[in-house]
């Protein structure tokens, strides 16, 4: 699976999970909810500093939101 696409979905299952909107976990994170739809969507190659900005709300380290299959 492209790595972009299993970040986008630890991302948002995480966000979800926390009962998040897009828009409150943008706010937490310090990134524009619309990059934030893009990278859930696997439309986007953030840098690892907003993988780290990404993971920081949600509690996780950055290497767990790239974890996957």
């Amino acid at each position: 699976m492209d790595i972009r696409i299993r970040l986008g979905r630890n991302v948002r299952a995480l966000r979800e999970a926390k009962g998040w909107s897009q828009e409150d976990y943008a706010d937490r994170a310090g990134i524009h909810r619309t990059y934030v739809s893009d990278i859930e969507r696997g439309r986007r190659n953030p840098t690892i500093t907003v993988v780290e900005k990404l993971a920081e709300p949600l509690g996780v380290t950055a290497g767990a939101l790239l974890d996957g299959d």
